[in-house]
């Protein structure tokens, strides 16, 4: 996993060169125990492959699943994670936590 910003904004840069859609996700806001911070940032293609992360793995495969509709429709989205004790079990952070991540077509 590439983790470094500049690592994963020339993954971007590489992939649409070489005719990809793209999407950058990042995380703008976090509130209590939340695996990575502010500015930490994940980057999708339109094959689903991605570089980068913005939760610490629990939550990369619904932003992943989002970011590819961001790309199809060129609209961003601002998606919300967090945990309350009926959905502990689905999509969200154990940790507690909450996170937003905003989630825009590059190019």
């Amino acid at each position: 996993m590439l983790d470094r910003d500049e690592d994963i904004l020339k993954a971007a840069e590489d992939w649409q060169k070489a005719g990809r859609g793209v999407a950058l996700a990042t995380v703008v806001d976090t509130w209590g125990s939340a695996p990575r911070p502010a500015g930490s940032s994940l980057v999708i293609n339109d094959e689903g492959t991605f570089l980068g992360s913005v939760s610490g793995g629990c939550v990369e495969g619904a932003v992943v699943t989002e970011a590819m509709d961001v790309i199809a429709s060129g609209k961003p989205k601002m998606l919300e994670f967090g945990v309350a004790d009926e959905t502990a079990w689905n999509v969200g952070l154990s940790c507690g936590g909450t996170i937003r991540v905003f989630v825009e077509k590059v190019g």
